[in-house]
Formats: C-alpha cells, structure tokens, sequence
C-alpha cells in the first residue's frame, strides 16, 4: 500500500497545479483506509455463524444434524493471559480446525489461583477476562465451537473448594465440607453471581456478549460434579435444577448440560450391570435422574477405564468401553430423548504395559461407535478426547496428554473421524476447508 502511494505522489509531482488539492484528498483517503480498512474488510470476512440446537436426540446446525469429533483443552484461557505463551492457543485451534474437529471443550474459570480469573467472589481480573475473550474470538476465526465449563468440582484451578474457603473467610459459610458448595445458600449466591457475570460479559474484541455468540456451543455447569456427603442424590439435584434454570434466565440461545460422568445412581438396576464398581452408584450423581431435568438439553459422559479398574488388560478396558457407551446411547434414545456427548475419554500412558498401540485401539472404538450412532441418527452425539497440546506445554502434560500432528497414526485417525462425520453433517461451512484431505 505504501508503495502505490509513493507512486501516486511521484506522478503528481511532475504535473501542474492539480498537485495540491489531489494530494491532499489522497493522503485523506489513504488515511481513511489505514484506520478503517482493516476493521471493515475483517467484519467482511468475519463467518456467518448459527447457534447450535437441539432436536430430540440430536444436534442441529443450519437444520442439518450436527454430529462432533472434538476435543478437550482445557487451558486455552490460562494461557492466553501472558503474550509469550498465547501464541500456543492460536496452534491449537488451527491445528483443531485442520484435523476437522469442530468443538473444543474448555474452562471458563479459574477462581483464587494463579492469574485468577475470579479473584474473590464477585471480584474479577481483567486481563485474566481478556484472556478469555481472546479465546472465543480465535475460535471464531477457526470455526470452532466451545464447550464452556464454569466450575470444577475437582481442586484444579479453584473449584467448589475455593468458593467454601471464601464461605469461611467471610464468616458465612454454613460446613467445612467441600459439598456444602451444592448446598449452602451464600456459595450458591457466589457461583450465580460468577454465572451472570461470564454469560452477559461483551467481549472486548468481538463487541458481542457470550450469552449472544454463537461460537459457543454450550454451557457445563460443572466438571465431573460429585456430592459423596449425600449418595441419595438429593443435593446434588437440587443444585443442577436451581442453576440450569437460572443459566436458561438468562441465556435462552445456547445449550446446557451438568458435566457428569455418567454413573448410574443409587435406584438404577444399570449400577449393577454397567457401571463400573460398586463406589460408582455412591457418588451423590446419577446419570439419568441429573439428566432429565427440563433445562438439561443434552447429556454428558466421560470414558475412563483404566481410572475406574485397576489392573486389567487392554481387552478388558475394550468390553467395558463398549458396553458403557452403547447403555448411554440406549439412555438418549429410549429414556431420556436427549443427544449423548461423550465429553471427556482417554486412556492413561502410565498403566502398566501401556503402548501407543492399546490406546489407539481403545480410541479408535470410541469413535467407531460414535460414528455408527450418528450414521444410524441416533443420541450418541459425538466425542471429546482428552486431551491435546501443542508443542512446549510440558507443565501441562499429564497422562493423557497428546500433540496430535507428532503422532502420523493418531492425527490420522481423528481426521478419518472427521470426514467421515462431515459426510454426515453434509460438509458444512467450517469443515470444507479439509474436504480435499478427504
């Protein structure tokens, strides 16, 4: 552009008086360009996005069924808050959007730790929020939805036990026990306070508000949520009701799930049959009653074998993977009439005997199965690995922990996954641009 404009201005210096008023309208117009140009033409090419719905059993896109291969990062934010390291989420989501994967699940929290999101109840950092802002304008640009979590019940990066220290630290806090997170009425006010302030933030890149962007495919109230003080369930249902009633207040266009693992509860005859062990029905969740609540629009199940049994095989692991996964389906069709998301599965690297070989095998029936519930319609809606990095990450990596593109055999089996949905899902906008790698 500087170059025309040079050129422009040697022209006119050889001509006659013109040169003056000439000039100046160009220098305006070149002035105009370089303050507004880039703004304008990014909004031109800024995609045409669509909320994502549900239909009974499935997802909808653009009223074409919507089926997912996808995956877990979950420290997109975090590592978006320091210029050095932000560099690694734009890999990952380009990575992501290459491979054809077309959702990324995600936190959306971090509470009292380090670059803390929330910093006290009701307290938040700003940078930590751009942070988070940036996240969800990359994956505009990627044509990746995200799963958005709110909370974990787990220690990492907070969770319930950070909101009962902050019940405590005021001098409000009704028990010790991290579970009075699902039952003391100022944490549950902290937490919907926490829910209202992400759902109506307006993103400091895009102008939009989270609870009117589109990129977001849904809401997870929570990680993993266990109450173990109360194995009947009871709190725990209690919880999910009050806060997927209030996040459907307040945000009517996206989609909500609780972010179980899918262990059926303490009155299911399946806790005999599929679950796992016998610790598994005694959690304080249970699956398909969390699951049927009204404001639930789809259910959510995690996949790990090797946590759950010790010292089995690998063909161990397989049956069970199978029967656990084909039992939810079941549940999506005939009980709940709800899309199944089978939202975290992963195999651990530090089993004993582990190889590349055994966790490829037990992924490559999870989605397998995946894929022959979406050919035949029906709930199983997609899966989410756990979990993908890109490279210099060693403090994020854990057992699970793959750089998709270092390994050809695994890159290569997420990319089949994802034309073989594609061909499905009809070749939508966002996967096109892989249509030829097909």
């Amino acid at each position: 552009m500087l170059k025309i404009f040079y050129g422009i201005y040697r022209s006119m210096v050889g001509g006659n008086g013109l040169f003056y008023p000439i000039f100046g309208f160009v220098s305006l117009m070149f002035f105009i360009y370089m303050s507004f140009g880039e703004i304008r033409f990014g909004f031109e090419e800024e995609p045409q996005l669509s909320f994502v719905e549900r239909n009974g059993t499935q997802f909808l896109l653009d009223g074409k069924t919507f089926y997912i291969n996808g995956w877990n990062s979950y420290w997109l934010m975090v590592q978006s808050v320091d210029d050095y390291s932000r560099p690694r989420v734009h890999e990952m989501l380009k990575g992501g959007a290459k491979m054809g994967l077309t959702v990324c699940r995600t936190w959306a929290f971090n509470d009292g730790d380090y670059n803390a999101l929330q910093i006290s109840p009701g307290v938040y950092n700003e940078q930590a929020f751009k942070a988070l802002d940036y996240v969800i304008a990359e994956a505009r640009q990627h044509g990746i939805r995200l799963l958005l979590s709110l909370v974990n019940n787990l220690q990492a990066y907070g969770g319930k036990t950070q909101y009962v220290k902050w019940a405590w630290q005021e001098g409000v806090g009704l028990s010790a026990s991290n579970d009075s997170f699902f039952f003391d009425p100022s944490i549950r006010s902290y937490f919907k306070n926490y829910v209202k302030t992400i759902l109506t933030r307006r993103n400091s890149i895009t102008g939009i508000e989270y609870r009117n962007d589109p990129i977001i495919f849904g809401w997870e109230l929570i990680n993993e949520p266990r109450c173990i003080t109360d194995p009947s369930g009871d709190t725990l249902q209690d919880w999910i009701e009050e806060m997927s009633a209030f996040v459907k207040l307040i945000d009517r266009n996206h989609l909500v799930t609780v972010g179980l693992e899918g262990f059926y509860g303490p009155n299911d005859p399946k806790r005999l049959t599929v679950n796992p062990e016998a610790w598994a029905s005694r959690l304080g969740s249970d699956f398909i009653r969390n699951s049927q609540i009204s404001n639930i629009d789809f259910t959510s199940v995690h996949i790990y074998p090797d946590h759950w049994f010790h010292e089995q095989e690998i063909d161990d692991y397989l049956k069970f993977v199978s029967k656990w996964m084909i039992s939810h389906i079941e549940d999506g069709d005939k009980v709940l009439n709800k899309p199944v998301l089978f939202s975290e599965f992963g195999l651990s690297d530090m089993i004993k005997n582990f190889s590349l070989s055994d966790r490829e095998k037990m992924y490559k029936t999870i989605l397998n199965i995946s894929y022959k519930s979406a050919k035949k319609k029906r709930s199983g809606a997609g899966a989410l690995v756990w979990q993908f990095l890109v490279g210099g990450m060693n403090e994020f990596i854990d057992d699970f922990g793959i750089i998709p593109w270092e390994k050809s055999s695994t890159y290569s089996m997420f990319i089949e996954q994802s034309c073989r949905l594609a061909r499905i899902n009809g070749w939508t906008q966002q996967n096109t641009r892989f249509k030829e790698i097909c």
